[in-house]
């Protein structure tokens, strides 16, 4: 069992940064890999970045690739997604994941994903 919790979120103009962040429960976190998802009011749940479990591997979906990248520290259970160069169009409850442990492949749909934290919200303003 893994349960996830996630921190960073709240209000930043457009072309600024945040960092949010995803604090894992269980001995075994290490083994799964993560993916952020983002959803918008009145948009469907979308693929941010996902990081396999052995971090070699980072996946980001193209409007955020260039700009936010996903990394994890084992040791603490955590895994990060810096968020620079924020669009308005970045506006979203933001959502950590696990998917199967041991999973190695590249890809990440919602509904594959094991454990979900609550989400944390970003707001982008002009």
């Amino acid at each position: 069992q893994v349960q996830l919790v996630e921190s960073g979120g709240g209000l930043v103009q457009a072309g600024g940064s945040l960092r949010l962040s995803c604090a894992a429960s269980g001995r075994t976190f290490s083994s799964y890999p993560v993916g952020w998802f983002r959803q918008a009011p009145g948009k469907e749940r979308e693929f941010v970045a996902a990081i396999s479990w052995i971090s070699t591997n980072t996946y980001y979906a193209d409007s955020v690739k260039g700009r936010f990248t996903i990394s994890r520290d084992n040791a603490k259970n955590t895994v990060y997604l810096q968020m620079n160069s924020l669009k308005l169009e970045d506006t979203a409850v933001y959502y950590c994941a696990a998917g199967s442990r041991y999973y190695s492949g590249s890809h990440y749909p919602a509904n594959a994903m094991e454990y979900w934290g609550k989400g944390t919200l970003v707001t982008v303003s002009s």
